[in-house]
C-alpha cells in the first residue's frame, strides 16, 4: 500500500516529547478557543442582554441539553479519528480513504436523527430540568436554533477528527479561531446593538459554526484527494461501520454520561435558586474550558498510541503517555492559578457586578476554590482514559466514565440532602474525580502490562 502523502506530521517517527508537543499544542489551542467561543455567548448576553442573570441562566441550562446532543459529535470526530490513525499506521490508504467515507454516510444519518429528537423533545426536556419560567422562553429558543446548528457541528468535528488523524492539528485551529472571531463580533451586533439577547447569541453560534464547518469541509476534500489509494475506495464498508461503532459508542457513552449527570445535577441546582444557578454556570463553564483542553491533547495521544501500537512500537505509547501527561498537567497547574487567585474577578467578567446578586458570587467563588483544587486530579484520570481508548481498551474507558457519573450525581443528592447545601455539589465532583482517576490508573497500567517494550 501506498504511504500516505501529506505535509503532516508523522506520529511513529522522531523524539516523541517534540513530536507530540507539536502535534498538541494546536488541539489544545482549538480546545480552549472553542470554549471561548462558548463562553462569549455568556460574556455578552451577561453584560448586554437587559436581564444579565437571567440570560446566564438560560444559556447554561439550554447547554446541558446541547451537551447530550453534542457528544454523539465528539464520538464521531474521536471514532473516526481513531480508525484512520490506526489504517494510516498499517499504511492503508484505502482503508483511510474508506473510513472517511463510511464515517459521512453514517454520522450524517445520525444527525438528522439527533435533530428530529431535538425539536421533538427540547421543551420537555427543559421541564424536565426544572428551568424557572423567568427564561424558560429564552432557553428554549436558544435551544431550538443550536439544534437547527446540528449539521455543522457534526461536520466540524468529523473534519476535524480526519485532519487529526492525518496528523494536521493545525488547520482546524486556525479556522476555529477564525469563528470564533466572527461569533464574538456577531453576539455584539445582535445581543448589544439589535437587542435580540438570547436568541441574538444563539443566531451568532450558528452562523460562526456554518463558517467553520465549510471552511474545514474544503481542506478534508482536498487532503482526502491526496490520499492515493491502489483500489476504488468503498462508499460504506459494514466492517467499518462496525469498528466505528465500537470506537465511537464510548466516547458516545462518556460524554453522555456527563452530559445526563450535569441534567441531573442542573436540576438539583435549579431547584436551590436562581443564585444557584447562576452561579454555577458561571463557574463550571470555566472548568470546563480547562478540562477541554486536557481532552484535546489526550485525544492526541489516542491518534498517537493507535498510530503506533499499529506500528508494534509500544515503548513509544508508554513515553508519549508520560509527555501529555506532564503537558497537560502543566496547563491544569495554571488554571488552577488563575481560578483559585481571582474567582470573583473572573464571574464579573460573565455578569455585569449590578445585575449579579451577593449569593450569586459566593456560588461562584465556592465552586471554583473547590473544584479547581481537584483539576489535577482529573487530569491523571483524562490523560490515562486517552491512552487506553488509544490502545483498544474500550471497557476500561467506558467503566472508569461510569463509575465519575454515578458517584458525582449519587453524591450531588447526598450531601445536598444531608444539608450541605451547595458546598454538597462542589464536594461531589471531587469524590467523583477521586475514585475514577484510581479506577483509569488500574486499566491503563493493566494494558501498559501486557504490552511488550
Amino acid at each position: 500500500m501506498n504511504a500516505v502523502r501529506s505535509k503532516t506530521l508523522n506520529l511513529t517517527e522522531g523524539n516523541v516529547w517534540k513530536v507530540l508537543l507539536a502535534y498538541s499544542l494546536p488541539l489544545f489551542g482549538s480546545a480552549v478557543v472553542q470554549q471561548v467561543y462558548s463562553l462569549a455567548d455568556l460574556l455578552v448576553v451577561g453584560n448586554f442582554a437587559k436581564e444579565g442573570a437571567l440570560a446566564v441562566d438560560a444559556i447554561g441550562n439550554a447547554t446541558v441539553i446541547i451537551n447530550i446532543l453534542l457528544a454523539f459529535a465528539l464520538g464521531a470526530n474521536g471514532g473516526c479519528s481513531v480508525i484512520i490513525s490506526r489504517y494510516r499506521g498499517e499504511n492503508d490508504n484505502t482503508k483511510v480513504r474508506e473510513t472517511v467515507n463510511t464515517s459521512l454516510v453514517a454520522f450524517s444519518v445520525l444527525c438528522v436523527l439527533l435533530m428530529v429528537l431535538g425539536f421533538g423533545f427540547a421543551n420537555l426536556a427543559l421541564k424536565g430540568l426544572s428551568v424557572h419560567g423567568s427564561y424558560f422562553g429564552d432557553c428554549l429558543s436558544y435551544l431550538y436554533i443550536y439544534v437547527g446548528s446540528l449539521p455543522f457541528v457534526f461536520m466540524y468535528n468529523l473534519g476535524c477528527g480526519i485532519c487529526s488523524a492525518l496528523g494536521d492539528s493545525k488547520t482546524p485551529f486556525i479556522f476555529l479561531v477564525i469563528s470564533s472571531v466572527l461569533n464574538v463580533g456577531l453576539d455584539l451586533v445582535f445581543v448589544w446593538v439589535l437587542h435580540l439577547d438570547v436568541a441574538g447569541a444563539a443566531w451568532a453560534t450558528f452562523i460562526s459554526q456554518a463558517i467553520s464547518c465549510i471552511l474545514t469541509a474544503v481542506v478534508v476534500f482536498i487532503k482526502i484527494k491526496a490520499v492515493r489509494s491502489e483500489t476504488k475506495p468503498k462508499i460504506f464498508d459494514k466492517r467499518i461501520f462496525a469498528d466505528l461503532t465500537v470506537t465511537s459508542v464510548p466516547i458516545i457513552l462518556q460524554q453522555s454520561f456527563v452530559s445526563v449527570g450535569n441534567f441531573f445535577v442542573n436540576k438539583r441546582i435549579n431547584l436551590i435558586g436562581e443564585d444557584a444557578t447562576t452561579g454555577f454556570t458561571t463557574a463550571f463553564k470555566l472548568v470546563c474550558m480547562s478540562n477541554m483542553g486536557v481532552v484535546s491533547m489526550t485525544n492526541g495521544l489516542s491518534n498517537f498510541a493507535s498510530q503506533n501500537k499499529a506500528g508494534g512500537k509500544n515503548a513509544r505509547v508508554k513515553a508519549g503517555t508520560l509527555a501529555v501527561l506532564c503537558y497537560a498537567m502543566t496547563t491544569t497547574l495554571l488554571f488552577l492559578a488563575v481560578f483559585v487567585s481571582c474567582p470573583r474577578f473572573l464571574t464579573e467578567l460573565f455578569i455585569q457586578k449590578d445585575k449579579l446578586t451577593d449569593d450569586a458570587m459566593a456560588y461562584s467563588v465556592q465552586y471554583l476554590t473547590i473544584v479547581s483544587c481537584f483539576l489535577p486530579v482529573v487530569c491523571v484520570k483524562i490523560v490515562s482514559d486517552g491512552a487506553i481508548r488509544g490502545c483498544g481498551g474500550n471497557l476500561g474507558f467506558t467503566v472508569s466514565t461510569f463509575c465519575d457519573l454515578v458517584l458525582r450525581v449519587a453524591f450531588v443528592y447526598i450531601l445536598t440532602g444531608v444539608g450541605w447545601g451547595f458546598s454538597g455539589v462542589c464536594w461531589a465532583w471531587a469524590i467523583g474525580w477521586s475514585i475514577s482517576m484510581f479506577i483509569s490508573l488500574a486499566f491503563l497500567f493493566l494494558i501498559f502490562r501486557k504490552m511488550k517494550g
